[in-house]
């Protein structure tokens, strides 16, 4: 009696997928988990994330579009809050900067350090990355510091820290970005949230209450020894 070949089939598929069970069960698994502990491991949304890449290329694009070799502007993002620093020739580029910045989509507000001036020689570039990995290095060993939602930029020895952290949090952040031998000043950018905020699944917590003064959209330029400017908070260095 012929034997029908659709049960034969469905069992050498049944057998083909039980023998790469384990490898298509790590393949899913393991993507869920790498995009659960990305946005586990930062206070930003998925969606926040994703807007502040996005516009960090806008601001290089729009920048050198409009300014090419004479200026240099760098723009990091966080949740929608834009730190701009650099060098341009006048205080009217920096202001020009500024608007453009203003004008890409998903930017809430901007703080405006970039400095008027020739622009900063390739050494003092090199030693300001190193200098942010030096600081992120003392944030990862340091207990209690959530370093994996705060952003490092330096900028001729000025440390600029960003993210979303309570008010404990960001003291110790900073106190230990001020002990970084080489730092001349750390500029806190936080947006200061409520501890409570922090118990929702993490990337989900809705608007917290802030208890800092985040406007400092008009923060003007500091000088190396001078005081920053708007609603942020600067250390002196230990």
């Amino acid at each position: 009696m012929p034997v029908s070949t659709r049960p034969l089939a469905r069992l050498l598929i049944g057998l083909a997928c039980l023998a790469t069970l384990s490898g298509c069960g790590l393949f899913v698994v393991g993507g869920a988990a790498a995009t659960s502990a990305a946005v586990a491991t930062d206070r930003r949304t998925a969606g926040e994330q994703v807007d502040d890449q996005t516009i960090e290329l806008r601001v290089s694009s729009e920048m050198n579009k409009a300014f090419g070799d004479k200026a240099r502007i760098l723009g990091t993002s966080y949740a929608g809050r834009l730190l701009l620093v650099g060098d341009v020739p006048s205080d009217a580029d920096r202001q020009r900067a500024e608007t453009i910045a203003r004008e890409i989509s998903k930017v809430r507000s901007v703080d405006n350090y970039i400095r008027v001036g020739d622009i900063t020689p390739l050494s003092v570039r090199t030693n300001d990355t190193w200098l942010t990995s030096k600081v992120k290095s003392q944030l990862v060993a340091t207990e209690h510091v959530p370093f994996r939602t705060i952003k490092v930029t330096t900028e001729r020895g000025i440390v600029y820290l960003m993210g979303k952290v309570t008010d404990e949090e960001g003291r110790l952040a900073a106190s230990v970005a001020s002990s970084v031998s080489g730092v001349n000043k750390v500029v806190k950018l936080f947006t200061i949230v409520a501890r409570e905020s922090l118990l929702t699944e993490p990337g989900k917590q809705g608007a917290a209450p802030v208890t800092d003064d985040s406007s400092s959209s008009g923060a003007s330029t500091p000088s190396p020894a001078g005081d920053s400017g708007g609603g942020a908070q600067t250390m002196p260095v230990q």
